[in-house]
């Protein structure tokens, strides 16, 4: 198992595959398993140490390999700072302004196109025979693989819907977390060494490169960004820019890029048509527009063979690398206004989900000729693709976004209660996300609580967690703070992102991951036969409660045949229930505390 101070003797191992396999013009130490393989295979995690010292080595004033984390089965997490400027980092990207574009491969370490086309990519980048000058003007951080443990969980068939390489990863960490569900809640190790080197390098661009499954059709890649339906109303120009920039950049190579994700509403039928949506941020795109950042998705086709997707990925990467230095310096100025409007977004409408309405448009959509027909070995209906039939579809795009779930944000903030102030402020930490600790305690303070009217969880295990749907709403109340609670400010850049953390209804709210699950949860009761006689009581002694009961019993069918629920009616208005019962613990405040 590698330590961190063994780590650079090891990258500097020269490459285990023959040197006469590389092409005469690059260097065999900087040329990929990939290449020499001819992109039929991809190399192992050692390659990716051995490249990394190798690029540094040959480019000392371009290049620094660094180390940024470690996996739970304790291999190092490498990442490679790269720019002709001279700034390798943080601190000089800062002073000297320069934007910073986060490439990332292998978060889905199968789908590992992102790692043989960067290597690639950045070779050719910093000989100038790609984007030339481009590395002047930015500073390129390249993660090759980010699921690293699952990248070495290697082997055939490990994506039975995808054509190459020979061998891969596998989709998840060693802990089974998929880290691209992880971006919010940040459970896995990985994740939280990536939250780490984002809130170091604040990279005004992040790009996730993926491959996708899904039906088989003709288009090679699609390119999603955000911000361009969701937050920031004037940063989305700057999102869709540089979408459609990319785009283009694709097009004008051959490929036949798509701006939304192609899965189709109804799975395997094309006729169904495609709705596009906003990611939650759970999701890398779903993510950095919280935090005012552009978040990239690039999904190659898994049905295209691997030296095409790696060709299509690699072209990819030098058009945001073109498109970053051709406009990073403006779209940096459009994101630090965004977090100036960002910091003033108290007491304002912000919206925290989206969905698309049932608009809809036409489009020619590239496919083939397929049939639909009953299986005799599942039974279900199944689509057969022939791909000897190129053929236009006729598909129906809903990609009319509106906000789907809005709130109005507290003026001030939010109030965690000490309770959970420990845990609550490691996760804001995580986040980069600004809090302070209450010395003093706030008698009857004047806030908002949220008491859910109902409490829905899941049924199964997501990610490890029982998720909790709420429904219900902010009411104000005069509640004792305790001193050691927390003050998280909603003035600050990431306003959003402590929102969509801490907003109830939140897609991704803490307690929509059931973090907060305890508190809904009835831990105290009353026996039925104690329940009947404190009824009886409340009956006789209060006419007007006696005449709401038998109305209730009256209008409410569901109301009137459980006993459970007419029971509760008399417990829930005695003095031993528990007050605390489905209430939200966090507060929030249109004061902040001094």
């Amino acid at each position: 198992m590698l330590r961190a101070t063994s780590v650079l003797a090891l990258l500097t191992a020269t490459l285990a595959s023959p040197a006469s396999a590389a092409p005469a013009s690059a260097p065999p130490a900087l040329t990929t398993i990939a290449e020499r393989s001819g992109f039929q295979k991809t190399g192992r995690y050692d390659e990716v140490l051995a490249l990394c010292a190798a690029y540094q080595k040959a480019y000392p004033k371009a290049v620094r390999c660094f180390e940024f984390g470690r996996t739970p089965e304790g291999r190092p997490m490498m990442a490679l700072a790269v720019s002709r400027s001279g700034a390798l980092s943080s601190r000089a990207a800062r002073e000297r302004k320069l934007p910073v574009v986060l490439i990332q491969g292998g978060i889905h370490a199968g789908e590992i196109d992102g790692k043989d086309a960067g290597f690639l990519a950045l070779r050719q980048v910093l000989d100038g025979q790609a984007a030339p000058g481009a590395l002047d003007k930015q500073v390129l951080l390249f993660v090759p693989v980010f699921n690293i443990d699952g990248h070495e969980r290697f082997g055939r068939w490990n994506r039975p819907n995808q054509r190459g390489p020979e061998e891969m990863g596998w989709r998840t960490t060693a802990q089974n977390y998929n880290l691209n569900r992880d971006y919010a809640k940040a459970d896995a190790p990985e994740m939280q060494a990536m939250l780490r080197l984002v809130n170091e390098w604040d990279p005004l661009a992040y790009i996730d490169l993926h491959v996708t499954d899904g039906a088989q059709f003709e288009h090679d890649i699609a390119i999603e960004v955000e911000p361009v339906y969701a937050s920031d109303t004037e940063l989305r120009q700057a999102g869709r820019e540089f979408r459609d920039g990319v785009i283009a950049d694709l097009a004008a190579q051959g490929s036949l890029p798509l701006s939304f994700y192609p899965s189709f509403d109804v799975e395997d039928d094309p006729s169904s048509g495609v709705t596009v949506n906003v990611s939650p941020p759970r999701y890398s795109t779903g993510y950095f527009h919280l935090r005012n950042r552009f978040g990239m998705l690039v999904e190659t086709h898994s049905w295209k063979d691997y030296p095409t997707r790696v060709r299509i990925t690699r072209n990819t990467v030098v058009s945001v690398l073109t498109r970053i230095a051709a406009n990073g310096a403006g779209w940096s100025r459009a994101a630090a206004a965004a977090d100036q409007r960002s910091s003033g977004l108290g007491g304002q409408t912000v919206a925290l989900d989206y969905k698309a309405t049932d608009k809809a448009r036409t489009i020619d959509f590239r496919g083939y000729a397929y049939t639909r027909t009953p299986s005799d070995i599942s039974g279900a209906l199944m689509t057969r693709y022939d791909e000897t039939k190129p053929q236009i579809w006729k598909l129906a795009l809903r990609d009319d976004v509106q906000p789907s779930v809005t709130v109005n944000a507290p003026k001030a903030g939010y109030l965690v209660p000490a309770a959970h102030a420990s845990w609550v402020g490691r996760k804001l930490r995580q986040h980069g996300i600004v809090f302070r600790d209450l010395r003093s305690a706030l008698p009857r303070a004047q806030v908002e609580t949220f008491r859910a009217d109902k409490a829905t969880f899941s049924t199964e295990s997501n990610e490890g967690h029982h998720r909790l749907a709420l429904q219900g709403s902010w009411k104000p109340e005069t509640r004792d703070v305790g001193a050691g609670a927390l003050f998280v400010p909603v003035g600050q850049p990431k306003a959003r992102l402590v929102m969509a953390l801490l907003e109830p209804l939140a897609p991704d709210a803490l307690v929509a991951w059931g973090e907060f699950n305890t508190a809904f949860e009835m831990k105290e009761y009353m026996e039925p036969y104690v329940a009947e006689a404190v009824a009886r009581e409340q009956l006789a002694a209060d006419p007007q409660l006696a005449a709401e009961f038998r109305k209730k019993i009256a209008e409410d069918p569901e109301f009137a045949k459980s006993p459970a629920a007419r029971l509760e009616f008399f417990y829930r208005r005695h003095s031993s229930w528990d007050e605390r019962f489905k209430l939200y613990p966090v507060m929030r405040t249109d004061l902040a505390p001094r």
